[in-house]
Formats: structure tokens, C-alpha cells, sequence
């Protein structure tokens, strides 16, 4: 049974509204808006070549889109990144985190050079990587041939936007992870070791679901920057040989095929999926705000 509200903690309460009314009507503005925008131009028929054709369609968009194989392709190939980059960036946040955690010389300069990938903006960052696969002038590219095209092929091609993806956002997972790190409590570390643990137990046992918020926090970051990967592909392949996520697809229904409807209709998909994930990957991996556990009891 809840507890009655005293007046003071209504006129708290009313305050707490007052001040955040300025950032939330800012919010409105600048995210809810366009997105029932993007919702109302979603279900007509808009295409910019032909705008005197505008009118009307319902949910047509949306049959349209999801009865296209395009859009089930770029659906797929997205998985895979999503699959892949987030394990990995995962796994190798986890390894960086524990570097710079422990490093007892040059601290600073370790975390330093270990973020740098995660300081350069992502289409700089691809294009040294397109740089270095490119045919006949790519560094990397030379260590297979000279002939070596990797980036004119479907398999290759995922497999290097998935490595800039995880160069450059596995150091940001890392900095979450040490986070985490920094909240595991070091008399259970002692008392584990006390007690005959070896590291690798010590580090399942207690570290590993100390760790366990933020290992959530990354892996939800993580997902929704795979997710909505643009830039690397872009910039690699512009989407060639079928390797273009949701993003691309939608970016070249709106400015190369001028179809605004088409285009609003994905930008709502990617949304409300985007919006899924997130609320499965909270609940499944129970992460939470502090003090929210204490309101569910």
C-alpha cells in the first residue's frame, strides 16, 4: 500500500516539473515533432518528381516496404553486423577495459593511445580503411596481391565494415566497461583469493556480475550504434553487392529516389525497431536506473 503524498513532496514534485518543462519542450521540438512527421508522411504516397501525385495511402507504405526484398536484405545484412560487432566490440571493450584498469606504468598514456580510434570521426576513420583496401594503392591490400579488390565483393566487403565499425567503437565500450570495473568491491576480490579462487573465478564469480550494469549499458549502446551504421558503409561501399544496412537503404529512397513517403515509411521502421530493442535488451539484461529496483519491490 502507498504511502500518502505530503504537500511538501507535491510542491516538490511541481517544481521538479517546472524546471524541466524548458528541456522538455525543447525535446518536443526538436525529437517529437519530426517523428510524427515522418509518421504522417509515412502513410502517403510522396514522391518528389511527382509531387501533384501526392495524396493518401493508408498503411501502403508499409505493405510496400515489407513485401520488398531490398528491404528484407539490407534487414539481414544489419543482423550481421549487429551479431558480430557487438560480441566483438564486447569482448575486446572487456580486454581494453582490463588494460587500462590495471596498467600500473604510464596509465595515462596507455588510455590515451587506446581511445584514439574512438577520437577520430567515423568518415575519416573509413575512408583510412577504404584507403588501405583499395586496389593496386592500399597497404593493406598489397600484403594479398595486387589485384586484390576485397571491397568488390559481398563476403570481404562485411567483413571490413565490420572491423572499422569495432575499431572504432570498441574503445568507447571499453571506457563503459571500466566503469564497471571501478564498482567492483575489492574486499570481495581478497576474500575471494583468500579462499583459494583462482583468477579466472575470481573474475566469473565476482567480477564478471559486479560488473553486470554496465556490461548491460554497453551492450544496449553498442547494439543501437550497429544498428544505425551509416557512415562506414557509405564511404566504403555505398551499399554495393548487397551490403547496405536499413540506414542506406533509406538514405538512397530519399535522395536518389526522391521518394519521401517510401523513405519516411523505413525511417519509422528503423524507429519503432530501434525502440524494440532496446526495451528487450533492458529487460532481458535488467538494467535499470538506480533506486528502481527499490520502487518495483
Amino acid at each position: 500500500m502507498s504511502e500518502p503524498v505530503t504537500p511538501a513532496a507535491k510542491a516538490e514534485r511541481k517544481l521538479a516539473l517546472l524546471l524541466c518543462a524548458p528541456a522538455l519542450l525543447v525535446m518536443i521540438a526538436v525529437a517529437a515533432w519530426p517523428i510524427i512527421h515522418a509518421v504522417v508522411l509515412s502513410l502517403q504516397r510522396y514522391d518528389l518528381r511527382f509531387p501533384g501525385e501526392r495524396e493518401f495511402v493508408g498503411l501502403g507504405n508499409y505493405a510496400a516496404v515489407l513485401s520488398n526484398g531490398f528491404w528484407w536484405t539490407a534487414v539481414g545484412v544489419t543482423v550481421v553486423i549487429i551479431g558480430v560487432s557487438v560480441a566483438l566490440e564486447l569482448m575486446l571493450g572487456l580486454v581494453l577495459a582490463l588494460m587500462m584498469h590495471r596498467s600500473l606504468v604510464g596509465r595515462g598514456v596507455v588510455r590515451t593511445v587506446l581511445l584514439i580510434p574512438y577520437g577520430i570521426v567515423t568518415v575519416v576513420a573509413a575512408y583510412s580503411w577504404l584507403f588501405a583496401w583499395s586496389a593496386d594503392t592500399g597497404y593493406l591490400s598489397r600484403l594479398f596481391g595486387p589485384e586484390t579488390a576485397p571491397l568488390s565483393e559481398w563476403g570481404p566487403s562485411l567483413v571490413i565494415i565490420i572491423i572499422a565499425e569495432v575499431w572504432k567503437a570498441a574503445p568507447f565500450v571499453a571506457l563503459l566497461l571500466m566503469g564497471g570495473l571501478a564498482l567492483v568491491p575489492a574486499d570481495m576480490l581478497q576474500m575471494a583469493a583468500m579462499d583459494g579462487a583462482t583468477r579466472w573465478q575470481r573474475f566469473s564469480w565476482v567480477t564478471l556480475p559486479a560488473m553486470k550494469p554496465a556490461i548491460g549499458v554497453a551492450c544496449v549502446f553498442s547494439t543501437l550504434n550497429a544498428f544505425r551504421i551509416f557512415d562506414t558503409i557509405f564511404v566504403l561501399t555505398r551499399g554495393a553487392n548487397d551490403t547496405g544496412s536499413v540506414a542506406v537503404l533509406t538514405y538512397n529512397n530519399l535522395f536518389r529516389g526522391l521518394n519521401l513517403g517510401i523513405a519516411s515509411t523505413m525511417s519509422v521502421l528503423i524507429f519503432l525497431a530501434a525502440a524494440l530493442i532496446v526495451l528487450v535488451l533492458l529487460k532481458v539484461l535488467g538494467v535499470a536506473a538506480p533506486g528502481d529496483e527499490d520502487r518495483g519491490r
